[in-house]
């Protein structure tokens, strides 16, 4: 890619990140507390070894969906948001190469899962085809999702954004009631509306074309791009997928761990609870990542060097204070809570619980700097780190350090977070 000057007009006031931030923390903080809904009225109206397969479902179709469309989500986001902070028009080459890597990936998932068809259906789901179907067209129909995210981020529409993701989880949490009120009964009928809420959501499309979007003129740009190719996309893209892997991992390597190797049926299903008090902010997180990475990347493109540091610094700030209130109200009052929540029928350890708590505030922190290497072009060596501390996690986990495997889990996620906070700050430091 060639590099000149360029000479544009004065620049536009730059409240994209702030006014987004706000309009999508209000979409997705509801978001969060809507999924963390469907999981309670789940494990109410389900016996202990169905909600497990609820869990597992979950955990397997968000890992896949999360590594394989992030990705693109992320890519289409910072190259729209670029173009945009030089004042180009948007084309549709960089459309056409997202949506060629994205249709590559899903393609790639549906000729793995049905030569796994067998091993999907009869080990981790216990024989039941409705799972493994759910499983299959639900990832089919996230990669509508995953792309219109990416578009509507890198054009700042945050509210379509916000209110995208708040209609998936209502959708889906429409499914978990019907069954505790008894209009439907099982864990297929629960299940079902993992594949369904993508597919609604996407009502909130249309109107991203209801109005034009401006190019936003610029004062001082770095370099022109020649436009998004196929190669530097793709590249782009791996690392993401890599760093998604090791972000998934995180999450649910534990409940998959407990699964293979405890003899308590329910236990994975505990596990799988208890880091949901992880999973749930860092769904809200995803309305501070959907507005920063197109902020950053239009103030790598325009100079903006003191206001990328400062955005970083007030979110690093807020991360890590929010965690630490987290902990602390997890040790105060976590085992009464979780367990009323989830029904949970077991002793939960207050230390255990506020680890949890910390290990969030340190993640929440990793995404935040993990967003300024994506901007930066750092994505290979960001996704070094992440994939180390993710091995370092698995590794913990398969290890007998702590004979109690909630406990294991607990200290192996802040473990793991505060190695990939220590590697990602040692990146951002370096100079871009």
């Amino acid at each position: 890619m060639s590099a000149s000057s360029v000479s544009v007009s004065p620049p536009a006031k730059r409240s994209g990140y702030a006014s987004g931030a706000r309009i999508l923390s209000i979409g997705i903080a509801t978001t969060g507390v809507v999924t963390f809904a469907y999981f309670a009225l789940a494990a109410h109206a389900l016996t202990p070894a169905q909600y497990t397969h609820i869990s597992l479902l979950w955990s397997i179709m968000f890992v896949i969906v999360s590594v394989i469309y992030r990705p693109i989500e992320q890519l289409l986001s910072r190259t729209i948001a670029e173009r945009r902070a030089r004042g180009q028009v948007s084309g549709g080459a960089h459309l056409r190469i997202a949506l060629l890597i994205q249709g590559a990936f899903a393609l790639t998932f549906l000729a793995v899962a049905l030569a796994f068809r067998e091993p999907l259906q009869e080990d981790v789901f216990d024989g039941s085809s409705a799972l493994y179907w759910i499983l299959v067209f639900g990832v089919l129909a996230y990669a509508a999702s995953y792309f219109a995210r990416g578009f509507l981020a890198g054009h700042q529409r945050f509210a379509l954004y916000g209110a995208l993701v708040f209609l998936e989880a209502t959708s889906r949490l429409c499914f978990a009631l019907v069954v505790v009120v008894g209009l439907a009964a099982g864990e297929s009928a629960v299940a079902l509306g993992m594949a369904a809420a993508p597919l609604v959501s996407l009502v909130v499309v249309p109107l991203a074309f209801a109005r034009r979007d401006p190019p936003t003129n610029v004062e001082a740009v770095k370099t022109t791009e020649g436009g998004l190719t196929l190669r530097h996309g793709a590249r782009f893209a791996l690392s993401v997928f890599a760093v998604m892997i090791a972000e998934q991992t995180l999450l649910n390597a534990a409940v998959l761990t407990v699964e293979g190797t405890s003899n308590d049926a329910a236990l994975a299903g505990v596990v799988f609870s208890v880091l949901l008090i992880a999973r749930a902010p860092l769904q809200l997180f995803q309305a501070v990542q959907g507005s920063l990475l197109p902020h950053l990347a239009g103030l790598q493109a325009t100079a903006g060097n003191a206001e990328f540091r400062r955005a970083i610094r007030v979110t690093v700030l807020a991360s890590g204070g929010f965690g630490l209130l987290v902990g602390l109200g997890l040790f105060a009052i976590g085992p009464e809570v979780v367990g009323a929540v989830f029904d949970i029928q077991r002793d939960l350890v207050r230390g255990g619980l506020a680890l949890v708590g910390f290990g969030m505030g340190l993640h929440l922190v990793a995404g935040t700097l993990n967003q300024a290497a994506l901007a930066r072009e750092q994505a290979p060596a960001a996704a070094a780190m992440w994939l180390t501390s993710a091995a370092a996690f698995v590794a913990f986990m398969l290890s007998p350090l702590v004979d109690d495997q909630l406990l294991r889990a607990e200290t192996g996620y802040f473990g793991a977070t505060a190695l990939l906070c220590v590697l990602l700050g040692t990146l951002y430091r370096r100079e871009a």
